[in-house]
């Protein structure tokens, strides 16, 4: 007996030992939701609860593929508040998956960043990055075989969801995007039963209340794509998402900020927080746009940041700042607003002392101008070069405003543009600042302007650039 009473007591001791001194597994947001599935127009999880993914979307896996990493997600979910991220692989821009990128090379990256979800417990889109091809047909056969091949890799994993044309626009209809949509599902669903796919829609997914009245039928665990910025996208764009809801259309804005469409712009929380009232309403999904420290507004950290995970408050821009406290995340470190423009060292910013200093326009006494290629490739019978402009201040007074002429060798046509106002003419290029570029403080520097024009010579060197 006595045996058996200190065997008892050594039990009752080991299990008291266990219940104060083991470690508790913390849930993740897979564990807790399981596989997802759509029902009605809201994302539900294995339980048949509504669930609301909220996170963080890439910018181009091509341009910023530093951040696919474990540690970075894992700063996402344990400090941001996030339970998803998006993998923005552009299909046409250089770089991009069917015009000059490696294919090898993005779809390694794609792997890499489903791992990293994967063993975090996250969720994870696969996102094929429609912009400048506007009509997602002209890559349907590249759509449709990277689709199988993902479909074919992820078809027993709960945490996988796939976004099968990103902003279709350029006057893409719906008939056209269903079409395209109609073909890339039946080649998932073959494979894959389950999992939800996304579909964009026309205007750069921003007509879902067109898409309401003709759904795509015959198929389980579709959800339709909204995107907006808060600073240009307001009520009238509002109405439109909620009209699709009321409609029965299943949601979910797969990208969103709180800036100017550009991407650039001031910031405008008003509005933003008029769109997270309604989001939350009606528990729509949402992922932000975009973890990178590129210098322009919608970046999420400040250009100045070199990390890629571990980010504390003062990393991160006004728009960084802004998605940490709608996902209720917990940083460490001083909070941050950043400049309007999202860089912290562009000194485009024109306020406190440097307002009261003179003003004066750009010119070679005061400001130097580079142009330098950033990439170039072939398509047909034409040659694309990339440019990225860098724009200095080395004056103590105010720059006002700007304007450049660059002469190319040879003719050039343009391809992309952005951040400002351009005229392309034979073999010139003419830049105007748009209204958040245009001043620029004192010592202070703007690299946010770049443009892609094509040659039909393989060689066509910048010969001058002068200042208007």
């Amino acid at each position: 007996m006595g045996k058996r009473k200190r065997s008892g007591l050594w039990m009752f001791l080991v299990l008291i030992f266990v219940l104060l001194f083991s470690v508790p597994v913390s849930a993740t947001p897979v564990s807790e939701h399981g596989a997802l599935s759509v029902s009605g127009t809201s994302l539900v999880d294995a339980n048949g609860k509504t669930v609301q993914l909220k996170g963080v979307s890439t910018h181009g896996i091509a341009w910023f593929p530093e951040y696919i990493n474990k540690e970075a997600f894992k700063s996402l979910r344990d400090d941001w508040g996030a339970n998803a991220v998006r993998l923005a692989m552009y299909t046409e821009e250089y770089g991009g998956y069917c015009s000059n990128g490696s294919k090898s090379q993005l779809k390694k990256k794609i792997q890499e960043g489903v791992q990293a979800a994967t063993d975090l417990g996250m969720y994870v889109i696969i996102d094929w990055h429609v912009l400048s091809d506007q009509n997602p047909n002209k890559h349907k056969s590249n759509a449709i075989a990277f689709f199988k091949e993902m479909a074919g890799k992820y078809k027993n994993q709960s945490n996988v969801l796939y976004e099968i044309c990103t902003e279709p626009n350029g006057g893409t209809s719906w008939a056209q995007v269903k079409s395209y949509a109609e073909a890339v599902i039946k080649e998932i669903r073959a494979i894959d039963a389950n999992a939800v796919i996304l579909i964009g829609t026309p205007t750069w997914s921003q007509d879902v209340d067109t898409a309401a009245k003709n759904p795509i039928k015959g198929y389980r665990n579709l959800m339709y794509t909204f995107h907006f910025y808060a600073a240009t996208h307001k009520e009238t764009y509002r109405k439109k998402l909620e009209t699709a809801v009321k409609a029965g259309l299943p949601v979910f804005v797969s990208e969103y900020g709180v800036c100017e469409a550009s991407g650039n712009g001031s910031v405008n929380q008003t509005e933003a927080d008029k769109w997270f009232a309604l989001l939350n309403r009606y528990g729509i999904s949402y992922m932000a746009w975009n973890l990178s420290n590129k210098n322009e507004t919608s970046s999420l950290l400040k250009s100045s940041c070199k990390k890629t995970s571990g980010w504390s408050a003062s990393d991160l821009s006004k728009s960084g700042a802004y998605v940490v406290k709608q996902m209720k995340g917990n940083l460490s470190g001083s909070s941050t607003g950043g400049t309007s423009n999202g860089s912290s060292s562009s000194g485009t910013a024109s306020s406190g002392a440097s307002s009261k200093v003179k003003s004066i326009k750009a010119s070679k006494k005061y400001c130097t101008v580079s142009v330098k290629k950033d990439g170039s490739w072939k398509k047909g019978k034409r040659y694309y070069t990339l440019y990225r402009v860098t724009i200095r201040n080395k004056s103590k007074y105010n720059i006002s405003s700007w304007k450049m002429r660059i002469k190319f060798k040879y003719a050039v046509k343009k391809s992309d543009k952005w951040n400002g106002s351009f005229t392309f003419k034979k073999n010139y290029v003419t830049i105007r600042p748009v209204s958040w570029n245009k001043k620029i403080a004192p010592k202070g520097k703007d690299t946010s302007v770049g443009f892609i024009v094509s040659s039909a010579k393989k060689k066509n060197p910048v010969v001058s650039v002068v200042w208007q």
